[in-house]
């Protein structure tokens, strides 16, 4: 079984740049985690380029199981990231599924 995780952030930012620059670097910053956090099997995260309703960045990552999803949430890497994800977003949803 392979656990896909999907999330997507609103950023709480009204600014158009500030928010593209937010979303940039959430972008960057969790899509250099691929070869750091061993147990994603495969990750994509990209800002929005359509705007209007949409939500403002997305992540598509890859697990062999809860159990690897876990430690990946929980690794200091991944942690350093969720705390400015955090210092900048509004709202997060987020669904875990097998694939």
């Amino acid at each position: 079984m392979t656990l896909r995780h999907v999330v997507a952030w609103k950023l709480a930012t009204e600014d158009p740049t500030e928010r593209a620059a937010q979303a940039q670097k959430i972008a960057d910053d969790l899509n250099a985690l691929a070869g750091v956090v061993p147990e994603i099997e495969s990750i994509a995260v990209g800002p929005d380029v359509v705007g209007g309703a949409n939500w403002d960045v997305v992540l598509v990552a890859d697990f062999a199981d809860e159990a690897a999803l876990d430690a990946y949430q929980t690794n200091p890497d991944h942690q350093a990231v969720v705390g400015y994800v955090r210092s900048v977003v509004a709202d997060r949803v987020a669904v875990d599924y097998e694939v």
